[in-house]
C-alpha cells in the first residue's frame, strides 16, 4: 500500500499554482478579525469605566495628609508639654 502523500502527489501535482489556503483558510481569517473587532470594542467599553485620579486631586490628598501629620504632631507636643496651672 502506498502512502497517502505519494497517491496526493501523483493525482494533484504541488505547485505554487495549486496551494492555497482556500474558503478555508480565508473563513479562519474572517473569524478571527469578526472576533478581534468585539474583542477590541469590549476592551474599549471596559477601559471608559475606569475611574483614574486626576494628578489635582493626588496633589489635594497628599496636601490634606501633610496637614492631618503636622495637626497630629502639634497635638502631641502640646500634649507633652508640662502646663503651668498644673
Amino acid at each position: 500500500m502506498l502512502p497517502l502523500a505519494a497517491v496526493m502527489n501523483k493525482a494533484i501535482p504541488l505547485n505554487n499554482d495549486t496551494v492555497s489556503p482556500g474558503l478555508l483558510g480565508f473563513g479562519v481569517f474572517l473569524a478571527l478579525l469578526v472576533a478581534l473587532v468585539f474583542l477590541v470594542r469590549s476592551m474599549n467599553k471596559q477601559m471608559k469605566k475606569i475611574q483614574a485620579p486626576r494628578e489635582a486631586d493626588l496633589k489635594q490628598q497628599e496636601w490634606e495628609r501633610a496637614q492631618a501629620a503636622r495637626a497630629a504632631a502639634a497635638a502631641e507636643k502640646a500634649g507633652d508639654e508640662p502646663s503651668g496651672s498644673a
